[in-house]
């Protein structure tokens, strides 16, 4: 390709690309923490209006558990593992080879054990862009949450509505056990971060 010039369309494929790559590394990595019980595959890479984004992604009007990690610097983003209460249960009760714990609240060793799941996840996510894109990218200390799905979207969204009409985001599915589950992974990079992941991506097409 002799420019960096090109349609939309192209760059969204270039990411799918990238995401594909991305996520079939975190499920190798899923994989070998949950002895093979949980995978990941690729769901879609999207352009969504903001209006419609939490519509689009469905989130439900029950609070969820979620692991959130940023990444630092102005080329940053946000990762976000996010589950129904009843699945983060079951995840956390399987790592930790555990009764389902049904009463308020949440224990130390369960958030600790989401929150490694989330960490292992971003790292080899982010691991995987690294290397792709010749770009570092450090991601936080994971941070555990409950809350509406759509309330810790839109702080994760800020980066990029400074400057865009719609977002950018890559959503990855889960499967426990061979059978589906209601956990997400979602990408949101900041503008600055699509940035140097199209450019990456242009040079090397």
């Amino acid at each position: 390709m002799s420019g960096l010039v090109c349609s939309e369309d192209l760059k969204l494929r270039l990411l799918r690309q990238l995401f594909a790559s991305a996520t079939h590394d975190a499920s190798a990595a899923m994989c070998r923490w949950t002895n093979s019980l949980v995978s990941l595959t690729l769901d879609e890479v999207c352009e969504i209006p903001l209006e419609n984004v939490c519509g689009e992604l469905n989130f439900g009007e029950e609070p969820l558990t979620m692991v959130v990690l940023h990444l630092e610097g102005e080329a940053g983003g946000s990762l976000l593992l996010m589950f129904n209460e009843e699945s983060a249960r079951g995840l956390a009760a399987s790592l930790l080879d555990a009764p389902v714990h049904s009463g308020p609240g949440w224990s130390e060793l369960e958030q600790s054990a989401l929150n490694e799941t989330g960490n292992i996840l971003g790292c080899a996510y982010v691991n995987a862009i690294t290397r792709l894109v010749d770009y570092p990218l450090v991601p936080s200390t994971p941070h555990f949450v409950v809350d509406y799905g759509a309330s810790v979207l839109q702080e994760a969204m800020l980066g990029q509505v400074a400057m865009n009409d719609s977002v950018l985001i890559g959503r990855t599915r889960f499967q426990h056990r061979n059978e589906e589950v209601s956990w997400w992974l979602l990408f949101v990079p900041t503008v600055a971060l699509r940035e140097v992941i199209e450019r990456a991506l242009l040079a090397k097409a």
